[in-house]
C-alpha cells in the first residue's frame, strides 16, 4: 500500500455501500456489537438518544424501534445517505465530525451511544467534553471501542501497551482493499479520559456473542467467544451535574 493511499484512510464516502452491506448481518456487528449495545441501553421508551457515528443507521433503527427519539450524526455524507434511505423521516440526521463542536444545546439528550467510533480519534478529550455537554444530568454515554486485547496483543511487532499510538491496516470489502487507521490506547487511558470529562464509570462489559450465531457462524463464534473484539462502557453524568460542566 502506497503512502498516498494511506492519506485516504477511513474514507467512508468511497466505500459506504460496501461497508454497509458487509456489516449488515455480520457476526461481529449483527450478532455481537449491536446486541451488546442494545442490552446495555435497556428500555428506551421516550428517551432522546444521540447516535454519535451512526453510519448507515442499523443501530439508530434498533434504538428507534425500542421507542427512542433518535438523532444521528456521522462525518460521512455517503453513510448518512444510506441512513436516510433506511430511516426515512423518523430520525434527524446531520453531517457532523466528532472532532468538532456539536450543533446541539446543553442537556439535549438522555443518552448518547458511540458505537465503534472513538478509536478513530487520537484525542478523546474535546469529543467527550462535547458529548457530556449535550447530555442531561443523570444521562448516559454508552460506548463500544476496539478491545486493547486486539489492538495491542494481536500486532507484530507488539507495541508499547502504555502508549497511545495509531496503526494502519487494510479492510477487504467485496474483494476490494480499503485503507484504515485506528488509534489504540490502554484501558487506564480510556477510563481516565472518561472521568476527566466528568463521567462516572458505571459498567465495563466484555459480552459474549448472541447464541443464535453459534449455528450461523460456527468457526467465528468459537473464536469470538474466546477472544473479545470490543470493549463496552456505560458512563453516567452525575445527577447534580449541568451541561456546562459546572
Amino acid at each position: 500500500m502506497q503512502s498516498a493511499d494511506r492519506d485516504q484512510a477511513n474514507d467512508y464516502d468511497s466505500f459506504a455501500e460496501m461497508f454497509s452491506a458487509e456489516t449488515e448481518n455480520s457476526l461481529v456487528n449483527a450478532y455481537y456489537e449491536r446486541p451488546a449495545m442494545l442490552a446495555l441501553a435497556g428500555d428506551l421508551t421516550g428517551r432522546r438518544v444521540l447516535d454519535a457515528g451512526c453510519g448507515s443507521g442499523p443501530l439508530s433503527a434498533a434504538l428507534r424501534d425500542r421507542g427512542a427519539v433518535v438523532t444521528g450524526i456521522d462525518a460521512s455524507a455517503g453513510m448518512l445517505a444510506l441512513a436516510r434511505r433506511r430511516l426515512g423521516d423518523d430520525v434527524a440526521l446531520h453531517v457532523v465530525d466528532l472532532s468538532d463542536p456539536l450543533p446541539f444545546d446543553d442537556d439535549a439528550f438522555d443518552d448518547v451511544v458511540a458505537s465503534l467510533v472513538l478509536h478513530y480519534l487520537e484525542d478523546w478529550g474535546p469529543t467527550l467534553a462535547e458529548l457530556r455537554r449535550v447530555l442531561r444530568p443523570g444521562g448516559r454515554l454508552i460506548v463500544s471501542v476496539s478491545h486493547p486485547f486486539v489492538a495491542y496483543a494481536h500486532r507484530d511487532p507488539r507495541p508499547d501497551y502504555h502508549a497511545t499510538t495509531s496503526y494502519n491496516f487494510d479492510w477487504i470489502l467485496n474483494g476490494q482493499s480499503v485503507p484504515m487507521k485506528f488509534w489504540r490506547r490502554p484501558l487506564h487511558a480510556m477510563t481516565g479520559a472518561f472521568t476527566t470529562a466528568g463521567f462516572r464509570l458505571s459498567v465495563i462489559s466484555e459480552p459474549q456473542p448472541d447464541p443464535a450465531a453459534r449455528e450461523l457462524f460456527p468457526d467465528g463464534f468459537q473464536d469470538l467467544s474466546a477472544n473479545p473484539n470490543f470493549l463496552f462502557f456505560v458512563l453516567e453524568v452525575p445527577p447534580s451535574a449541568t451541561g456546562s460542566g459546572s
